[in-house]
């Protein structure tokens, strides 16, 4: 099924990705693209609507990022702080340079209309709360001749503007952030009066949509390697690929023993036994401990870990060398993060970094999730029928419980850390404290002190319990656990797990601390 698409524009806006999200909440499928590829892109696949993003910039500079507006006619447009400036700048408005950077809230005030009085209804009508975030060190002096004057701040005179006969329309503040108290009504009223445009962008319409384009791409008798972690992103991939082409998707789960307690039996039950999937498990405990001994460098650890894994497939090639594709749990954020002109790469292509170079080289890669933010990934497992535990995943690292141990790691070590985990969760579930936390887990310190438990000495090791907040990951602030839980979690863990006699909890937010402890 074809949809309509609104194409996002992206001049380097921090909330550029978020303006895809609030247009894809409408059920209105939506892509962005930088401002260098723009041009090509909107020839090639003619969106239904545009919106252009913020940005650092300032389209006074000789070398701003621009596009030719000329390629949008007959195209609703909607410009969003730059994308507003930049609408004057080109169609004969004026902007200048403010004298300092405007960022926070503001009051916004809508104009009486002067334009056909009460006979369109404009974007501002819709801010039915004043509030709204401003973040621009630019500003519009003066306005297109053919455009109306919509909407004005103490600080910003010109905060909003709009031409129907262009089909362009321009808001000095943001919609897409949550502090705009209105903006998601004015997002609605471009999408749906603007540009008219029919919600079809579903869970269920990607679930449909994506198994017929496998079905095609793959074809009667094709193979698919899908290696699944027990993950969130391979868990769902593998779950769409199986209902896709059923056994002729080969799942492969590599046992390395640093998962959380019970998970790794977790991840058979559900696709061996819930989806009766064509599942490879490679039990390689003994290999990774053994390459791991003596090691105490998180880095090293770390590298290890990965060259196991190729060495994991080299072990089994003559079990996965009919497998005609390979399939990556690649997500919509790390397609933008790594084709981003506007801003620094983030990072590459990662998901199936465990395979050999020769392996990738024969075998075509599908990228089934590629379309899908977290939220939309989490949404089609639910669709496709994963259970909850493993839908709501919290992010878990590649190397495991390895990262939540500083010093060696063993068997012995890990268990400790797995028992100890189990229990702070369970609490956290129990309690009701878990909800809103990004991430949470126990770790283990190569350090030991003494202790007294039974009227005897114990000279043991602590654990560190960390639970974070956090939107994206990049910045986390520790959870405020109440007291009364976080006393009963260490209790228990002294208790009951043997080797442990104290419990601390990590208050440090992320920067200048890491989420995970190495």
């Amino acid at each position: 099924m074809q949809h309509q698409l609104v194409l996002v524009v992206d001049f380097g806006g921090q909330y550029s990705q978020l303006i895809v999200r609030r247009v894809r909440e409408f059920g209105i499928y939506s892509e962005m693209v930088p401002w260098t590829k723009a041009s090509q892109f909107i020839s090639q696949n003619q969106p239904s609507a545009v919106i252009l993003s913020g940005g650092p910039r300032s389209v006074l500079e000789s070398n701003a990022p621009t596009i030719d507006l000329s390629i949008l006619e007959g195209i609703p447009t909607l410009g969003i702080c730059y994308g507003m400036q930049l609408m004057a700048h080109q169609l004969g408005g004026e902007v200048e340079k403010s004298s300092d950077r405007e960022y926070g809230l503001r009051q916004v005030k809508v104009k009486v209309p002067t334009v056909h009085p009460l006979k369109e209804w404009r974007l501002v009508d819709s801010l039915d709360n004043p509030q709204v975030w401003m973040s621009h060190g630019d500003q519009v002096l003066s306005i297109p001749n053919d455009f109306e004057w919509t909407a004005e701040t103490d600080s910003c005179p010109y905060a909003g503007m709009e031409s129907e006969s262009r089909q362009m329309y321009g808001v000095q503040f943001h919609p897409e952030v949550t502090h705009t108290i209105s903006g998601r009504e004015v997002l609605r009223s471009f999408l749906l009066e603007k540009a008219k445009l029919s919600c079809d962008w579903t869970g269920e319409s990607f679930v449909e949509d994506s198994i017929k384009q496998i079905q095609a791409q793959v074809g009667p008798t094709g193979k698919v390697l899908c290696a699944v972690s027990g993950g969130v992103d391979s868990s769902v991939m593998a779950a769409l690929l199986i209902r896709a082409i059923g056994e002729r998707a080969v799942c492969v789960f590599v046992d390395h023993g640093l998962l959380r307690k019970d998970e790794a039996a977790g991840v058979e039950e559900t696709f061996s036994g819930h989806f009766h999937a064509n599942l490879k498990v490679f039990r390689e405990q003994e290999r990774f401990f053994g390459s791991l001994k003596g090691v105490t460098d998180p880095e090293q650890k770390r590298k290890i870990i990965g060259e196991e894994f190729v060495n994991v497939f080299d072990a089994h090639a003559t079990e996965l060398e009919d497998c005609d594709f390979l399939a990556q749990g690649t997500i919509y954020p790390d397609v933008v993060e790594s084709g981003s002109d506007t801003a620094a790469k983030i990072k590459s292509h990662h998901n199936v970094g465990g395979m050999p170079d020769w392996f990738k080289a024969k075998r075509t890669i599908i990228e089934p999730l590629r379309l899908l933010f977290k939220d939309e990934v989490r949404q089609a497992g639910r669709l496709l029928g994963l259970p909850d535990e493993m839908v709501d995943r919290e992010p878990f690292p590649g190397p495991g419980l390895a990262v939540r141990i500083t010093g060696e790691v063993t068997p012995e070590r890990v268990k400790i850390v797995q028992e100890a985990d189990a229990i702070f969760r369970d609490e956290l579930r129990a309690s009701g404290a878990n909800k809103g936390i990004w991430q949470s887990y126990a770790a283990l310190l190569d350090v030991r002190s003494v202790g007294v438990m039974g009227d005897e000495r114990t000279y043991q090791q602590p654990i560190v319990l960390r639970a974070v907040e956090s939107e994206d990951a990049m910045t986390a602030t520790a959870v405020r656990i109440p007291y009364e839980v976080l006393e009963r979690v260490s209790s228990r863990i002294v208790n009951e797990v043997h080797g442990v006699n104290r419990v601390f909890y990590d208050l440090t937010s992320k920067p200048p601390a890491t989420i995970e402890l190495e």
